[in-house]
């Protein structure tokens, strides 16, 4: 059976409606265009992201179901609070953008090579306007763990974690939902479900009703400061309400 595909051109903005995306592979929804900042906002805005390979053209997905965390909703494990209080691991915003962007790249798999020089150029410029926002773990001065997205209104499209030390992308994780929260956060999205998403709380939201929640959230501000340059201290371990 013949497949076809929406080619996208680089002089015009747009993208198809996700529900054409492709069952199999799921959510292959257009190939082409370019990754500029106002086409990759677009396509983020609207639930895509791109996602190709080496001698690949840009491939740009929506899969369903769909991978998110609800932030107020995220609780740690125990034993991650035990080991947090042991080794006082510093999370913080925004302070190594770039650094977080290229060892999400540098700790991948051999195979896995989706993180190219161009997607890392593209993000870094994103984060150069204020879009692409880092979260990045430290010990000693040292960064040892983080993740990056995209902010579009409230909801955070993550797009690559990484973790040199234990529990390192989990910490940064727990610390970013509260405070995510305490700015007006609803949603962030993680793509495609994995094991290690999974145990972390993750779940799955078919396309209707994850379009619907990004829709309705993705224009709401957040409170101010969320994304400023900043550490976030020991105080969120403390109960909020959201």
């Amino acid at each position: 059976m013949a497949i076809y595909l929406t080619e996208l051109d680089s002089n015009q903005l747009w993208f198809p409606s996700t529900f054409d995306a492709l069952a199999d592979p799921n959510g292959l929804l257009a190939f082409g265009g370019d990754l500029s900042t106002d086409r990759l906002l677009l396509a983020y805005q609207h639930g895509i992201f791109p996602w190709y390979g080496p001698g690949e053209p840009i491939l740009w997905w929506s899969p369903s179901p769909r991978a998110v965390f609800v932030p107020k909703a995220f609780q740690p494990a125990k034993s991650l609070k035990k080991f947090q209080r042991k080794h006082q691991y510093q999370v913080c915003i925004n302070r190594a953008t770039d650094r977080v962007i290229d060892y999400c790249a540098s700790t991948r798999r051999e195979d896995d090579t989706w993180l190219n020089e161009e997607m890392r150029a593209a993000y870094k410029q994103l984060a150069k306007q204020q879009h692409c926002h880092s979260v990045e773990v430290w010990r000693d001065g040292s960064l040892i763990g983080g993740f990056y997205g995209l902010a579009i209104g409230q909801v955070f499209c993550g797009e690559s974690m990484f973790s040199l030390e234990t529990n390192a992308s989990k910490i940064a994780l727990w610390y970013f939902c509260r405070h995510f929260a305490m700015h007006g956060g609803q949603l962030i999205d993680c793509q495609v479900l994995n094991p290690h998403l999974a145990s972390l709380g993750a779940i799955e939201l078919e396309r209707e009703d994850f379009m619907q929640k990004l829709l309705s959230f993705n224009n709401k501000p957040l409170r101010s400061g969320c994304f400023s340059q900043q550490g976030i201290n020991s105080d969120i371990w403390g109960e909020y309400e959201l």
